[in-house]
């Protein structure tokens, strides 16, 4: 049925139409069933609602998502059916039955997650799919093929083009600014396109977003890293790889980050931004998200996935057994990586080693450091200032300043209730607490950890100060405290 389209100042996060009653009823679609709409060039699937009113028999009014999608204009005409079942679901069922996915099924699933033609309820499906039944080496390289295949990519000329990517679950554990300043202020070239917290307390968009901009368009992206070396911005908002970000989603709501959906995210967007150099940490312990045994099974995964496309990748493991740094949460988090980059002041020692070692892997990697030295470098350029001065330079490029940062104004300091020493500081139950006290929404809500594992304490002595930006979050949060015990 041919309709005119009718733009509305309406965002709904992802693509919604509606129609009035009669039209639908015509049509013969019902409200939450999928439509497709078509122009000349384009087609997408979108979720109907139908209401009374406000839209006329013979339009159809669309949020902005599939304005933007397929370039609509107010009253232009479009072709409006009841969408069929796509083919993908049989294929998604197939994974749900332990069945091997050929490269042919794996595109149609991830086309069709592009092009909205599959319900979140659909996409929950293939990642609890994947999530109990995993994929084989071939069905992980088809869907990095895929994911790749998705989206934009970044046309960048340097030799010296790297990267580096945490598998995450270790609260604190922001190393990514401080690792790009360093290499950057060397002369490396990082482009650091990053994901939002999937089921920790911020990632490091979330992070780099109290400060400055992290949503540009691909050319943008590129101006800026010409001028500056790097960058450090939310990947999602540059159609790279789309398939990835609306998986993601999901999996923020499902709790969960299926393997092979981590193997194809990581390399699918290294390989998008055209990382030549790949450095991969893996933490692991007691409560991270990998023990030692499963932290080698995927570092030999990520090494075959490095030799199949041709890049130069190393994998380090890395203690994961408790949080690192004191801040946890987007404000607490920056305030670290500020105190450690300014070498006026003294941030957390634990959060400086790691991202020192890290960036002297890459160092060595390059060449730009002789073996055994790059520590050494990664060092030098931190405490002469050369990498806080870069710091700066990219945050200005990105529209951001170094504003005064504060945490939020309703807190509460947890005191240890008797002398001792801590045992144990269990890595999910934190991030589970920062979440519940706001994170990784709420930026200057949070926790900052005084203690770490092996810390003499008194009785009566602080041990943690949570934050929140309401009281019925920071009651909420006071009660996780008290049922989950996260510090022993």
């Amino acid at each position: 049925m041919e309709l005119k389209i009718k733009l509305l100042k309406w965002s709904a996060g992802l693509p919604v139409a509606m129609l009035n009653k009669k039209t639908a009823e015509k049509i013969g679609v019902h409200t939450k069933e999928r439509i497709s709409i078509k122009t000349k060039t384009k087609e997408i699937h979108t979720i109907l609602d139908t209401i009374v009113g406000l839209v006329k028999n013979n339009e159809i009014a669309v949020s902005s998502e599939i304005q933007k999608r397929l370039s609509l204009k107010n009253n232009q005409k479009v072709e409006v059916i009841l969408a069929s079942s796509p083919k993908s679901l049989k294929y998604i069922k197939l994974k749900l039955n332990k069945k091997v996915l050929s490269e042919k099924q794996i595109n149609e699933i991830i086309k069709d997650v592009v092009n909205n033609s599959l319900s979140e309820a659909e996409i929950a499906l293939f990642v609890s799919a994947m999530y109990r039944h995993g994929m084989n080496k071939k069905e992980t390289i088809y869907l990095i093929n895929a994911i790749l295949k998705s989206g934009n990519k970044l046309k960048l000329k340097n030799k010296f083009i790297v990267d580096k990517h945490s598998i995450g679950g270790i609260p604190g554990n922001r190393t990514t600014p401080l690792v790009v300043s360093i290499c950057a202020a060397t002369g490396l070239m990082m482009p650091k396109t990053s994901s939002r917290a999937i089921t920790s307390a911020a990632g490091t968009a979330d992070v780099i977003e109290t400060i400055a901009q992290i949503d540009f368009s691909i050319k943008e992206l590129e101006k800026i890293v010409k001028k500056t070396n790097a960058c450090m911005v939310w990947g999602g908002g540059l159609g790279m790889v789309p398939a990835d970000s609306k998986i993601i989603q999901i999996e923020k709501i499902l709790k969960i980050d299926p393997e092979a959906q981590l193997l194809a995210s990581i390399m699918s967007k290294k390989l998008a931004v055209g990382s030549k150099y790949i450095l991969i940490d893996i933490p692991y312990g007691k409560s991270a998200k990998v023990n030692k045994q499963k932290a080698l099974k995927l570092k030999k995964k990520f090494e075959y996935l490095g030799k199949h496309f041709k890049r130069k990748l190393k994998v380090v493991l890395t203690k994961g057994s408790e949080p690192i740094g004191n801040g946890i949460g987007p404000v607490l988090e920056t305030i670290d990586i500020l105190k450690i980059l300014d070498p006026k002041q003294q941030g957390p020692d634990d959060l400086e080693k790691k991202s020192v070692f890290l960036a002297g892997e890459l160092l060595e990697m390059t060449g730009k450091a002789k073996k055994n030295n790059g520590e050494k470098l990664a060092k030098e350029i931190l405490d002469s200032g050369k990498a806080f001065e870069k710091f700066k330079e990219i945050i200005k490029a990105q529209n951001g300043n170094l504003k005064k940062l504060a945490p939020a104004k309703f807190k509460k300091e947890i005191k240890s209730k008797k002398s001792g020493k801590i045992k144990h500081i269990d890595n999910k139950k934190i991030n589970s607490l920062a979440r519940s006290a706001g994170c990784p929404m709420d930026k200057s809500a949070g926790l900052y950890l005084h203690v770490h594992v092996g810390t003499k304490v008194k009785r009566n002595q602080k041990i943690l100060t949570i934050y929140a930006e309401s009281k019925s979050r920071l009651k909420q949060a006071i009660k996780f405290y008290k049922k989950e015990k996260p510090i022993r």
